[in-house]
């Protein structure tokens, strides 16, 4: 492999060790092993364990990103519907990496956090967007409420019991239901009295 191969191979073998573990239990001599290469060699691409570590949520963050990609030729509450179903389904599929990378806010290290933080804050972007087409004013208000709403929905979706298969569609389907409705009433508790809120 080229060093760009061999450095993208752990990465990517860090990221799927995240389905059955947390990113402070990654284990730099298992992964290596399972690469075929030294721990020094590891270390060699990522300079430490945090610097690997800092990669792997990166490319665990750009793959949620990625799979809950708004559909923007969607009307723009079938969009916020549409979004959230995704990200109720990638929490189902990839729990363990969906939690660790909430978890990442809290990281000792800086970089990890601020990986996890631009997640966040592309998704209150997302957000935003949809009830920008909606028309309601925008306000450094509203910007505050959504980006706590999206922090809500991350604890709530880690909190909740969402499995993977059939027998757990309609858990999920009243699931991506609920973080509409509650998106809905945070921006409507935002709104001027008197305008009220968007359309349900």
């Amino acid at each position: 492999m080229t060093p760009d191969e061999r450095r993208a191979q752990l990465v990517a073998l860090g990221v799927a060790a995240l389905a059955d573990r947390p990113l402070d239990q990654l284990n730099v001599e298992d992964l290596s092993a399972q690469a075929g290469v030294s721990r020094g060699l590891l270390f060699y691409y990522f300079d430490s364990k945090q610097g690997f570590h800092r990669e792997v949520v990166r490319a665990a963050r750009d793959g949620m990103l990625h799979a809950t990609e708004p559909q923007l030729d969607l009307p723009p509450l079938e969009r916020l519907h549409t979004t959230l179903t995704k990200i109720v389904d990638f929490v189902r599929e990839h729990r363990s990496t969906f939690v660790s990378l909430v978890h990442g806010v809290a990281s000792g290290d800086r970089e990890v956090r601020a990986v996890v933080e631009e997640a966040e804050q592309i998704q209150t972007q997302r957000v935003i967007a949809v009830f920008d087409e909606l028309g309601v004013p925008q306000s450094p208000l509203l910007t505050v409420a959504l980006r706590a709403w999206v922090a809500f929905a991350e604890q709530a979706l880690v909190d909740a019991e969402l499995v993977p298969g059939p027998d757990g569609d309609e858990a999920a389907a009243d699931f991506a239901a609920f973080l509409q409705r509650s998106a809905l009433a945070v921006v409507e508790s935002v709104a001027e009295p008197g305008t009220g809120g968007p359309d349900r």
